[in-house]
């Protein structure tokens, strides 16, 4: 008998070995070659690097990492905000939102609360649409601005957050005055009214205050014509022919 040559005991042993390494889940190449894995700071210093060139989706991916393998970092909190803010800037408002509410949920005491508070209000302020649609994301803008306003007065981002509660009373007052003028157009006086009187009691500093007053005016006194219209027609209905 031949004895085995010691090319064939080399090839059977590393077949054994790609054998052992298959049946535990795991590659020759990877055992071999494997990348040492990024350290926190390591996907941090990327994370920035990406958000700073404007590559948002790359960052966002990447302090999602963070997240995930090095939930208890330092730089976990940070990717937390960060991922909010990347979402931000790709416009998508709606999942940023939901990233800075989780965070204010998460560390209320943050000294990035009040940001975070102001940024959810541009989320729906910079969503809010023309005079003639609806107002909702107004609304919800100017809540969230006057909450930080109540919370944190002397933050940095409160005295922003003034002047865009006053944006906000402006564009509600105009949407106001505009389906009011719609109604009185339409002749629905009352309908008019109504809306001029909402304006008039909620936004008196608004520039819309005195044309709604006029309008008002007007309202009333077509409504009054429209009254004496009708009693007149209703009386000569009940009036005789004969009195003619």
């Amino acid at each position: 008998m031949i004895p085995p040559q010691p090319f064939h005991i080399a090839r059977w042993l590393l077949l054994g070995i790609l054998l052992v390494f298959f049946l535990n889940g795991c590659s020759l190449w990877n055992y071999l070659f494997e990348k040492e894995e990024k350290t926190p700071a390591q996907l941090w210093s990327e994370g920035i690097e990406d958000f700073k060139k404007g590559k948002y989706e790359e960052a966002t991916k990447t302090f999602q990492q963070i997240k995930d393998r090095y939930p208890y970092s330092k730089f976990a909190l940070e990717s937390e905000l960060r991922m909010a803010d990347a979402y931000f800037r790709r416009s998508l408002y709606l999942e940023a939102f939901d990233a800075y509410g989780e965070f204010e949920r998460l560390h209320p005491k943050n000294k990035n609360i009040p940001y975070v508070i102001y940024q959810r209000g541009m989320c729906h302020f910079n969503q809010i649409s023309t005079i003639d649609r609806d107002q909702s994301h107004t609304r919800k803008a100017k809540d969230e601005f006057e909450r930080l306003v109540r919370k944190y007065r002397r933050s940095e981002y409160a005295n922003i957050a003034r002047r865009k509660i006053r944006q906000c009373y402006i564009k509600l007052a105009e949407y106001e005055l505009y389906v009011g003028n719609f109604y009185f157009k339409m002749k629905k006086y009352r309908s008019a009214i109504d809306r001029y009187l909402y304006l008039i009691e909620h936004y008196p500093d608004l520039g819309q205050y005195h044309i709604a007053l006029e309008r008002l005016k007007e309202s009333k006194e077509k409504l009054a014509e429209e009254k004496e219209i009708k009693e007149e027609s209703w009386w000569q209905k009940l009036t005789p022919s004969f009195l003619d």
